[in-house]
């Protein structure tokens, strides 16, 4: 009798153990589980911090390659992320850490949207005096082009009054002259019977010249290319200009005959063709030729 009541305390034991032996498995387990679950999740918190910092870096990185005037205080940011990341990747990644990088995040996030913002307004300034440069230099531009065209406009007026102010030089002709005695002058056409020749044009009315004493230089070349008369010669530039006389008319602005005689000085004048040229200074105004027989 004792026996039985012995072992059925014994079954009781026994089967208390076995269940707080199963219970101590299952919160074991449960233990176990969580603690697996608790590190998983952690793991998961640190990278994603590790990613919102290198996104932030990201972000800095292109603010500073804008090179605007807050550059210098972006770059302080950049580095503080740059260490904040170093300190995250070496740290065990426990709540209380994250919870201090996480917040560490925050305020430099929020220095950055700052930054951002200041930075967004110094461009939208920079955009508008941009503009307003723009606006100005178009207008210089235009002002210079108007201003190039009166520039243009009174060279050519210039000119063209330059042009108009140039006296006409016209109806040149020369004659060769027999002298008598009596003073008579006889046109010939002999080259033995001439004493002189004649030369005379005349200079157009021009109402916009400049009035004044007009100086011409007349040339005569005969037949066998000598010239004839004073055979002085004037330099004007480059050019040198042998001549036989000179002639000054008194221009009024009106039109004016003149003639002027070259004597052979009891030379006889060679046959042939004659050249004749007028030239004020060194530019040649009228010319012509003639024939003594």
């Amino acid at each position: 009798m004792e026996n039985q009541k012995s072992n059925s305390s014994l079954k009781a034991i026994i089967v208390v153990l076995a269940i707080l032996l199963a219970g101590s498995l299952v919160y074991m387990y449960k233990m176990s589980s969580d603690a697996k679950s608790t590190e998983t999740l952690l793991v998961k918190d640190k990278e994603s911090a590790m990613n919102d910092l290198a996104a932030l870096k990201t972000k800095l990185d292109a603010a500073i390659a804008e090179n605007t005037s807050v550059s210098d205080e972006l770059i302080a940011e950049r580095e503080k992320v740059v260490k904040l990341m170093a300190e995250l990747e070496k740290s065990k990644g426990d709540i209380a850490s994250l919870k201090k990088y996480q917040s560490q995040y925050n305020t430099l996030n929020a220095k950055f949207n700052a930054l951002a913002k200041e930075n967004g307004l110094l461009k939208d300034q920079n955009s508008l005096l941009t503009s307003k440069n723009d606006s100005i230099s178009l207008a210089l531009g235009e002002a210079k082009k108007f201003n190039d065209t009166l520039v243009i406009q009174n060279e050519n007026l210039a000119k063209t009054v330059e042009k108009a102010s140039k006296l006409t030089v016209m109806n040149l002709r020369t004659e060769a002259i027999k002298e008598k005695s009596s003073g008579k002058q006889v046109v010939t056409e002999r080259a033995r019977r001439a004493d002189k020749l004649k030369v005379c044009f005349a200079i157009a009315q021009n109402e916009v010249a400049k009035s004044g004493n007009k100086l011409y230089y007349v040339q005569i070349i005969d037949s066998k290319n000598n010239v004839l008369g004073e055979k002085k010669t004037e330099a004007f530039g480059d050019m040198s200009l042998t001549y036989s006389f000179t002639t000054t008319v008194a221009y009024e602005n009106k039109a004016v005959d003149v003639c002027e005689f070259l004597d052979g000085n009891g030379v006889d004048f060679e046959k042939g063709v004659y050249y004749v040229n007028i030239f004020d200074k060194g530019t040649l105004v009228s010319k012509t030729s003639f024939t003594l027989k």
